[in-house]
């Protein structure tokens, strides 16, 4: 069935769809329905289902003769270490981690925080917690003390599962010191913290509360898995976006399991076998479904990469991963196809690398302008395939859905909703938008499973910030609109529309015009107050290596550009080169902090920036 085919039978049985696709999970108790409706609008899936994340991550392909078969590989350009480790050793390794926290009284429904760089134990960690039915959450290695230590009290962890140190191109990122205070600014307080030793710095351990990694196991016997029910919570993810208190998006188990094994085969073309790497962290919410989580649900090789897109050597590393692990399927951000193509714009790094197995590129985390998708199918000669999701909804609401049939791509669009997401473009009043015209992008209840059920100990604040805007319909904070073929176009958070003179225009449209510029490898636009028009836009743009232009001449066309293909009522007038734009570890860019700093506003500085004096630069750089 093509794509429209397999749309519709979900739209006509939803039910039957989604019980259909409960059959790839290995099941203790099946469930006796998908829906669960009697709290709408707080919907459940699979809930009287009894089943084990990790005995279908693991145990069932060891089981299926395929125990011999890598399961996880490691690659640090940093360390120069590479490493395979098998379904079985995956299986050995797990089970006796799980023995040992169940030996220090980790219990279904506990909660366990993991805090480590990318390495296989940071995995190992989440599927022990998952053999025991313990909640993980997993805090991106290296993050501040006060962040950590706000985790700490709203998640109330029995343990903290931690690594000495995090390598960054030229350093060591002191992990352990981190976490001692944390601890010590938390009102809650672990019973223990095991501490795996990096050899690149040994941490002191804390005598009756810290454990080392290797210490703590020894002697202790593998445990097996623990049913759990279909919505019991398999983990808490914090999302904080840019500001506020850390919201812990919660996922269940059931939902969780099916959603991520139908994304696999029917979005990915991935399935037993396979080599599949996600260029994330296990710190976000990609790390989760697809380094660690999807892969290995439907029996793939799945990467785990400590490095840099540049930096760790040079802007070739990622086409020498996919060539020496013979990649079929990569994933990554935007972003770091940007820094790639702005490091080597004539893509001379590709061309030295075998990359015959890889089938497709697909991007996901920050909007995919139509410049860096046109560059990436040139040099890589593959589908690029970019495809929009949340860390509320754990995969994608719209895709390209290539194990299904690859659909003609439109570039800005992250082509067409998925089974499961009936998506709304609404106007501010909650009624529907003819196609074409720029709305509020809102999913119809209920949300497909995989999706979360709401936030950890915050049902008020989960009805207020996803439920309460649109009744009936789920609040997705982002702007754009479905064209007359269906496809979706995302072209910026809510917040980032913004109002000239009345006109509500979309910072993404204008930094698609940005983009096209040939000295231009990334860019952003925000909105500053005006005292006649109520906001303006202000373009920031990063130049490609070797660019020929002096900044000053780039910022003249670009501005000439927006007013030929928007027109003067986008009143786009000014355009600033920078160095660098602000963002996230994750790859965002801090369009809202840039707004405040604009316009004179205190700010939070985001837990999530990945380098905070770039903020500064931000501010020397509008002052000039």
């Amino acid at each position: 069935m093509g794509y429209q085919k397999v749309y519709d039978s979900w739209k006509d049985d939803p039910e039957g769809f989604w019980m259909n696709a409960a059959g790839a999970i290995d099941w203790v108790s099946p469930p006796s329905k998908a829906l669960f409706d009697e709290n709408a609008p707080i919907y459940e899936w699979f809930s009287d289902g009894l089943v084990n994340t990790c005995w279908n991550c693991v145990d069932r392909h060891v089981k299926a003769g395929r125990g011999d078969q890598i399961a996880i590989y490691h690659d640090s350009p940093i360390t120069n270490a590479t490493k395979g480790i098998t379904f079985a050793e995956l299986q050995n390794r797990v089970a006796t981690l799980a023995g040992a926290l169940r030996a220090k009284g980790i219990e279904k429904g506990d909660r366990v925080i993991i805090y480590m760089p990318m390495i296989p134990q940071a995995v190992e960690a989440m599927l022990a917690c998952a053999r025991l039915g313990a909640i993980h959450s997993v805090v991106f290695g290296g993050f501040a003390a006060n962040e950590l230590a706000v985790r700490i009290d709203d998640a109330q962890p029995k343990a903290i599962i931690a690594a000495s140190a995090g390598l960054e191109p030229g350093r060591v990122v002191h992990y352990k010191p981190l976490l001692d205070r944390a601890i010590e600014q938390a009102k809650h307080k672990p019973d223990f913290c095991v501490i795996f030793q990096r050899e690149e710095e040994v941490a002191n351990l804390i005598e009756g509360r810290d454990v080392s990694w290797y210490g703590f196991q020894y002697g202790v016997e593998p445990v097996d898995c623990v049913p759990v029910e279909g919505n019991h919570p398999a983990y808490i993810l914090y999302t904080s976006g840019t500001t506020g208190q850390p919201k812990g998006v919660v996922r269940p188990t059931a939902g969780h399991l099916v959603a991520l094994a139908w994304s696999m085969e029917n979005i990915y073309g991935i399935g037993a076998g396979d080599r599949f790497w996600a260029a994330s962290d296990v710190g976000w919410v990609v790390g989760h479904s697809y380094i660690c989580y999807g892969p290995l649900i439907v029996g793939a090789q799945t990467v785990v990469f400590e490095g840099k897109p540049i930096g760790t050597p040079h802007a070739g590393v990622f086409w020498r991963t996919i060539q020496n692990n013979r990649i079929k399927s990569f994933f990554t951000a935007p972003t770091a196809i940007r820094a790639i193509r702005r490091e080597d714009p004539d893509g001379e790094y590709i061309r030295r690398y075998k990359l015959h197995d890889l089938q497709a590129l697909f991007l996901a985390g920050e909007r995919a302008d139509p410049e860096t998708i046109k560059w990436a199918q040139e040099h890589l000669g593959v589908p690029v395939i970019d495809h929009w999701w949340q860390t509320e909804t754990g995969w994608a609401i719209a895709a390209n859905p290539l194990g299904i049939e690859e659909m003609p791509v439109k570039l800005g669009s992250p082509t067409v909703p998925m089974p499961g997401y009936d998506v709304q473009v609404l106007d501010e009043g909650g009624n529907p938008v003819a196609a074409g015209t720029l709305g509020a992008i809102t999913i119809k209840l209920p949300l497909p499973p995989g999706t979360l059920s709401g936030l950890w100990n915050a049902e008020d604040r989960f009805r207020k910030s996803y439920l309460s805007r649109f009744p009936g319909y789920y609040e997705t904070g982002d702007a754009g609109y479905l064209d007359e073929d269906g496809y979706l176009y995302i072209m910026a958070r809510t917040d980032d529309v913004i109002n000239v003179a009345g006109h509500r225009l979309s910072t993404g449209a204008m930094e698609e015009v940005l983009a096209r510029h040939p000295d231009v490898a990334e860019c952003a636009v925000i909105g500053v107050s005006d005292a006649l028009k109520g906001q303006a836009p202000v373009g920031f743009l990063c130049l490609k290596k070797g660019s020929r232009n002096p900044p000053e001449q780039v910022e003249r066309d670009v501005v000439a550009m927006v007013r030929d293909e928007i027109g003067p009522v986008a009143a786009f007038r000014r355009a600033i080169v920078v160095d660098r734009l602000p963002k996230t570890r994750s790859g965002k860019i801090l369009r809202a902090t840039m707004a405040d700093i604009a316009d004179g506003k205190d700010y939070r500085m985001p837990a999530t920036i990945e380098d905070p004096a770039v903020l500064d630069e931000i501010a020397d750089a509008l002052k000039l």
